[in-house]
């Protein structure tokens, strides 16, 4: 099974990922935030993840790691 993460320390909350995603399980943390100040993104349901890591290949921070 396919698991992505983020690191939320480097994650700017650009929205990158989110628009990428094919499952559409990225979403920006709502009420939530990184020590920069931003909504780091996360996702809604690991298992729905098919690890097509395009989410770490928008990525501009390189904060996404998908492992398969």
């Amino acid at each position: 099974m396919a698991k992505m993460t983020v690191n939320e320390a480097i994650c700017k909350g650009c929205g990158l990922c989110v628009s990428v995603c094919p499952k559409k399980i990225i979403v920006l943390a709502k009420g939530r935030l990184n020590a920069k100040g931003y909504s780091p993104a996360e996702v809604t349901d690991q298992s729905a993840c098919i690890g097509c890591a395009m989410c770490g290949i928008m990525c501009p921070d390189s904060a996404i790691t998908v492992e398969k």
